[in-house]
């Protein structure tokens, strides 16, 4: 049964149980039907509030670009400069995230398509910014884990970049014949492009909101990057960066599974057919009634009144809880009312513990716990004598149903 099918199965609860009294004046149901079929999806799946899972990373490195026809053949270390990173960006999911990245920094190239006082040595300044996708290979390949020390997270952007300033070594304005020109006929000074992203972080948890990242990454961009177009179509610029990723609040998610509340849904499904089993009885005392019609009168009649009877006589609970679930706080509002209504009345609280679980000593225990959160919220909640409540708890050796998860329960009874 999927989740809003729980909702459906209470409102249906309840409807019953305010209308049975009534039906059962007009209406004679000739039998009690039940309702026990129900399914649910074993797939777990993951959930984050929106302000959760949010990131700032802090990063510097160094950037090498391959453009035009320079020195590739002679990796030359005048070409490697520093490169400064921040991005910020949050996981959706233990698998997806995004960030908006920022780069930027000087650049060094040999261009020997350009005139220069330095031989083709040219020089600029650039600045990027990337909206990236994000995906947590371990996570997927692995499963989710918001304490695993090492993960591996390939990412591919797409953003904006300028770069300015485009010098020879001197800081004269390099001449050539493909300079990019402005809309006046003179040389660009400030070129901007789209270049498109891929790259890999490495990240090691240092503890819950500190990591330590490094990445590496390509980018690509239109032949006019660098103010020169010739040569190859596509201008290339490769980075590598380290730095720290600050976590906040965080990096977890909260699951859930469909089939955990399989024991919630039967004992809706319980309660329904309780009520129907009423409204059976009513109906049939209502046609017995009526057909005696009409009757002489009788002195100090005796008046049976079916709608004080406790309509949810049962408190389930969850494997291994004496939590009081949200879905079982009406069962303990009726028998609250039902006992005001009855103030002569007085209750037994009896608690059981699914066999199939536990030890016999650890299910009585567990058996008393539940037990006792009933007595208390009839007695703190509802303002219930105590001295009308006595409690008793069975553990597993009592199974009231053949089902045994549906043991997991307190059932009141009648002194």
């Amino acid at each position: 049964m999927k989740a809003k099918n729980l909702y459906y199965a209470m409102a249906v609860a309840g409807t019953l149980a305010v209308a049975a009294p009534a039906m059962a004046q007009d209406v004679y149901v000739s039998e009690a039907t039940t309702v026990t079929e129900f399914t649910c999806d074993p797939a777990t799946r993951y959930f984050s509030n929106w302000r959760n899972n949010w990131f700032i990373e802090l990063g510097a490195g160094a950037t090498v670009p391959f453009v035009e026809h320079g020195t590739k053949d002679n990796f030359n270390k005048n070409r490697i400069t520093v490169q400064y990173g921040f991005g910020f960006g949050r996981w959706v999911s233990p698998y997806v995230g995004f960030r908006i990245k920022a780069m930027g920094g000087p650049l060094h190239w040999n261009e020997n398509t350009r005139a220069t006082l330095d031989n083709g040595w040219t020089r600029s300044k650039h600045a990027q910014l990337q909206a990236e996708l994000m995906w947590d290979m371990f996570n997927s390949i692995k499963g989710p884990n918001s304490n695993r020390v090492f993960s591996l997270i390939p990412f591919v952007g797409l953003g904006g970049d300028a770069n300015w300033d485009i010098r020879d070594a001197q800081g004269h304005q390099p001449a050539a014949a493909t300079n990019v020109e402005d809309s006046h006929g003179g040389v660009k000074n400030v070129v901007w492009t789209l270049p498109v992203s891929a790259g890999l972080q490495f990240r090691f948890r240092l503890c819950k909101y500190v990591d330590f990242f490094a990445e590496a990454r390509a980018s690509f961009y239109g032949d006019n990057w660098n103010g020169s177009a010739v040569g190859e179509s596509i201008d290339a610029n490769v980075s590598v960066m380290g730095g720290f990723n600050f976590n906040i609040g965080g990096r977890e998610f909260g699951k859930y599974n469909e089939c955990d509340y399989v024991s919630q849904i039967a004992s809706l499904n319980g309660q329904v057919n309780d009520l129907r089993a009423q409204l059976l009885a009513c109906g049939q005392e209502v046609a017995s009634l009526q057909a005696q019609l009409p009757c002489p009168e009788v002195k100090n009649a005796v008046q049976k009144d079916c709608a004080n009877a406790p309509l949810m006589s049962t408190v389930r609970f969850t494997i291994n809880s004496a939590k009081i679930m949200p879905t079982e706080e009406v069962n303990i509002y009726n028998m609250a009312e039902w006992m005001k209504a009855n103030p002569n009345e007085k209750v037994m609280v009896v608690g059981y513990a699914d066999k199939d679980t536990g030890t016999a000593e650890y299910n009585l225990q567990l058996s008393e716990k539940r037990a006792n959160a009933v007595a208390d919220a009839l007695i703190n909640n509802y303002g219930i004598d105590a001295n009308r409540l006595t409690v008793k708890y069975d553990g597993s050796d009592v199974q009231p149903y053949s089902t045994n998860d549906w043991n997991r329960i307190v059932i009141f009874t009648q002194k």
